[in-house]
């Protein structure tokens, strides 16, 4: 019982870290260029809305990727769809109509899909075959019900969540930096929005600089630990997003240590050069090219200034993430390789 309660877990958490792969990746990758050149290519507005509309789908790619991890058949996927999209917050109602906004919030998505695997696997043998009749419609209201009921509260976490990194801005510029830089590293890999985060706090200046640097380390010293996984897993880390670790960083939190002192370094590094953004562009790291473009925005510019960010984002990265392999996984040997696995079956 509790091995199933286990891998019943696990399957739910790497679903939802899937289906944000899917969901977010896309828009990482090509959002930010599609901007540039919307004023004179019309169809790069039009890829901005399709990514946009993947963003707001989030909900339905998580409840689709957990039930084909779950092995759900047609009918218990959609149904845990319904209720993972009702819940999501991703959502408007106003005059009447549905007006999609944002991607929702991805710990109320985790928990509903929780609930709604559960009612799905008690329901089914007892609905016979009025199954395919009722079961949509009691997931969707039930779990999707209990969902909405607990967004307000889940929300209340996020913003816990961004006032205690909001004070991180009060401390002196270095220890701010280094302090900025592993809580954004954190938030990464975990349930919630990194972006949500620095939107909602207003994270501008250093402090951007210094949390879109904590990200990017955070993304290459993963990748680099994790070679395992294949080249496009592994440059997926830090072209979209490392929070496809988050199942196993939830599963095995030894994992954060060699993120904290990469975050660290790179944190007090971004303070003493003064490396800066806005608060659009916190929360995003190097994913699209969004926090190296904004740093670069905010120096001087020149063929130097764009070698000075490609070393702090690219090379700086790359030898924290070498370092972090050594010491953790073959020195002393804290962090298997095989505990970042990306499960995908």
């Amino acid at each position: 019982m509790r091995k199933d309660f286990k891998e019943n877990l696990l399957n739910i958490l790497n679903g939802v870290s899937t289906g944000v792969v899917i969901a977010l990746v896309p828009g990482a990758l090509v959002n930010e260029l599609m901007k540039n050149i919307a004023h004179s290519w019309s169809g790069a507005q039009n890829i901005l809305t399709m990514t946009s509309l993947m963003g707001s789908l989030l909900a339905v790619f998580a409840g689709l990727c957990v039930s084909y991890l779950l092995k759900f058949n047609l009918i218990q996927s959609g149904s845990i769809t319904a209720a993972a999209m009702i819940a999501s917050g991703a959502f408007q109602v106003k005059n009447g109509q549905i007006i999609l906004s944002g991607s929702g919030d991805v710990i109320n998505i985790a928990l509903t899909i929780f609930f709604a695997a559960f009612l799905v696997k008690f329901l089914t043998p007892k609905l016979g075959s009025y199954t395919v009749l009722l079961l949509p419609l009691i997931v969707a209201v039930v779990a999707g019900g209990v969902g909405q009921f607990m967004l307000p509260y889940t929300k209340m976490i996020t913003g816990a969540v961004g006032q205690t990194i909001g004070t991180l801005t009060n401390f002196q510029l270095l220890v701010m930096g280094m302090l900025m830089e592993i809580a954004f590293a954190a938030l990464i890999v975990s349930p919630i929005s990194s972006v949500g985060i620095a939107m909602a706090i207003g994270v501008e200046g250093i402090a951007s600089g210094s949390a879109n640097l904590g990200i990017t380390a955070c993304a290459f010293t993963l990748a680099i630990m994790s070679k395992v996984n294949g080249f496009v897993t592994t440059i997926a880390h830090f072209i979209g997003t490392p929070k496809i670790q988050m199942a196993n960083m939830l599963k095995n939190p030894r994992l954060f240590l060699p993120l904290i002192v990469s975050a660290g370094i790179a944190g007090l590094v971004g303070a003493i050069f003064e490396i800066s953004g806005t608060a659009n562009s916190a929360g995003f790291g190097s994913a699209g090219l969004i926090g190296p473009m904004a740093a670069y925005q905010e120096m001087a510019g020149g063929p130097l200034a764009i070698g000075f960010i490609m070393l702090l984002f690219a090379g700086m990265p790359i030898l924290l993430g070498f370092a972090m392999r050594y010491i953790f996984i073959q020195k002393i040997q804290v962090v298997r390789e095989e505990g970042l696995v990306i499960e995908d079956k």
